[in-house]
């Protein structure tokens, strides 16, 4: 399952999401780190098809995991190479610009 996070701030609408197995846990990789923090990130629990239509509102998404990335990849909310790895994990932000 995936742990998501919604937060709305007038016209925004900022999604954090991971592989709910990542919530509480801390990467580092050279002059990379992420903490997964349950303040930030856990919330809901939905399934990738879910994430996938919430992803076409978002204007913000801090997205991480393997589950969770390949499904923003396969909506084509992210593109592939646009995705780093903190040990190992896959971390991906996405921007809506509005006008």
């Amino acid at each position: 399952m995936i742990s998501i996070r919604i937060y709305q701030k007038g016209n925004d609408l900022l999604i954090g999401a991971c592989d709910e197995k990542l919530l509480g846990k801390k990467f580092e990789d050279g002059k990379f780190q992420i903490e997964i923090k349950r303040e930030f990130y856990d919330g809901k629990r939905i399934t990738p098809e879910a994430l996938k239509k919430l992803l076409g509102d978002a204007t913000i998404a801090n997205l991480v995991g393997k589950d969770t990335i390949k499904c923003a990849i396969e909506a084509g909310f992210v593109d592939p190479e646009c995705i780093i790895k903190i040990n190992g994990v896959p971390h991906a932000q996405m921007v809506r610009m509005l006008q």
